[in-house]
């Protein structure tokens, strides 16, 4: 009997000890993981007990982003007044499928979280007050982004705009775009049918075209080309074979100018200068071959091209080529220079190469946040302008600018013309394939002589011009029209 006592007991001990390691690992070990689990329904009810902090314009009075009250068990609900024009930005706030853009890389001043907002916290919580989140004052210019979004209307493609002196992205606008007010339902059957309506939507608009996706650049990548031909003592009235087309070693194959022919304004040889003026490719894919890959490709790096750049939400940074070398590939060379092969780029990228040209060389870290602010509206956190490289010399950034002026002048670009305020500009036309019309494009910088704005545009397949479509066509006058309302309002 005493023996069956022993065993019973020793078994009682046994449980015991294992419900004691199991209670140790769930409350110890396990916690943070258990605690931060989406299927944690407790979590769920306290994260959205939060007063989520705004989401907010330059102006500190256009509403990107706010929580309202609710009446279900959920006690704050996600709202976005102007869904489709912001979208790309603020990102979602989601009961199913967590958080984007804004809303993920600030979510912890958003949420209260950050350690500046503890003393509001404690105050909050003794008051019996609802914990309040911190708000985001993005340097997104509202009306500018009106302005880019009409411009733009309805055609695929993106505007991005910058300020060169501070790196401040000032127009982020993207086509199609989504609304994030149904994948913020506290229902979770609308938010899922809203998901999967947007993922069935042609043009992936979960994914914006100004940052997240990229895009052959065609011929606005000749500022790159012509940046590392200056700097490598190739000057604009370096002079060049002019034949109707270029031989590609190694290949069959040819590089032409647009609409055939030789580079206008030219006899058998024709400068660099005339040759960006006019956008001609064959005396660029001559360029491209004289400096070589390794040239071209150090010169996309200093850019920014192939490189980490520091960006408060998603970035698709640039891309040069996918080759290793390009020593045995002499084709892939000059298509690169003039903005094909493997080269891609967003919007926001190459306004940041216009941006360090009109910055006298200097590029500046991009930035979408200026400040945040705590509830009782003082500043606890402030984002500085930044320098982030300089990927040419002030003498080259100086050249640029007159060729790129020749280009709206007398050039391609002319279509960016405005009265009285000199805009210098590129055109770029990527015909990606023989199947669908071509991305068009345009990068400008204004006024020329004091730059206060960069802006970079694409239109998808041709924006309904067809194979008629140009940068200088299509995109260049979406371009002005935000260079004229952001001069025309003082900046």
């Amino acid at each position: 009997m005493d023996r069956q006592i022993r065993r019973m007991a020793v078994a009682l001990l046994g449980l015991f000890l294992l419900l004691l390691a199991q209670v140790n690992y769930i409350q110890v070990f396990a916690a943070d993981e258990l605690a931060n689990n989406p299927a944690n329904r407790r979590l769920i009810i306290q994260e959205y007990e939060v007063d989520r902090g705004d989401i907010l314009a330059r102006d500190a009075r256009t509403v990107l982003a706010r929580s309202v009250t609710s009446r279900g068990e959920l006690r704050f609900l996600r709202r976005y007044p102007d869904p489709h024009l912001y979208a790309g930005i603020t990102g979602y706030y989601s009961v199913v499928f967590g958080r984007s853009e804004l809303e993920q890389s600030y979510n912890d001043y958003l949420s209260g979280r950050a350690p500046a907002l503890f003393p509001t916290n404690l105050v909050d919580e003794l008051l019996g007050r609802p914990k309040r989140g911190a708000t985001v004052i993005t340097t997104i210019d509202p009306r500018l982004q009106e302005v880019a979004r009409d411009a733009l209307g309805d055609r695929p493609g993106a505007v991005a705009a910058v300020d060169p002196a501070t790196g401040e992205v000032l127009v982020l606008v993207s086509v199609p775009s989504f609304n994030p007010n149904p994948l913020s339902s506290h229902d979770p059957a609308t938010a899922r049918d809203a998901w999967r309506a947007l993922q069935d939507a042609p043009g992936q608009p979960l994914l914006a075209n100004a940052n997240d996706l990229f895009y052959p650049p065609g011929s606005t990548f000749k500022i790159l080309t012509a940046a590392a031909a200056l700097e490598n003592g190739l000057g604009p009235d370096s002079e060049w074979d002019n034949p109707p087309e270029l031989d590609l070693p190694q290949t069959e194959s040819t590089i032409t100018n647009a609409g055939g022919g030789t580079c206008p304004g030219g006899g058998e040889r024709v400068t660099l200068a005339r040759a960006f003026q006019y956008s001609c490719n064959v005396i660029f894919g001559e360029i491209g071959l004289e400096l070589g890959g390794e040239r071209l490709a150090e010169q996309s790096e200093a850019f920014g091209f192939e490189q980490d750049v520091p960006f408060d939400i998603p970035f698709r940074e640039g891309q040069f080529s996918t080759l290793d070398s390009f020593e045995n590939d002499q084709p892939a060379v000059a298509r690169s220079a003039i903005g094909l092969q493997d080269v891609r780029a967003n919007p926001l990228h190459m306004a940041l190469v216009g941006a360090a040209i009109a910055n006298d060389g200097v590029l500046m870290r991009p930035q979408l946040v200026r400040e945040v602010r705590g509830p009782q509206g003082l500043v606890i956190d402030e984002m500085d302008p930044e320098e982030w490289g300089r990927p040419i010399s002030s003498e080259t950034a100086s050249i640029l600018t007159e060729l790129m002026e020749s280009v709206v002048e007398a050039g391609t670009g002319t279509a960016a013309r405005i009265p009285g305020i000199p805009v210098a500009g590129k055109t770029g036309t990527a015909r990606y394939s023989n199947e669908a019309p071509p991305h068009v494009w345009f990068v400008a910088f204004a006024p020329a002589d004091q730059p206060r704005i960069a802006v970079a545009v694409v239109v998808l397949n041709g924006g309904g011009f067809g194979d008629e479509a140009s940068g200088g066509r299509v995109a260049a006058p979406i371009a002005r029209a935000v260079i004229e309302a952001y001069l025309g309002t003082g900046g």
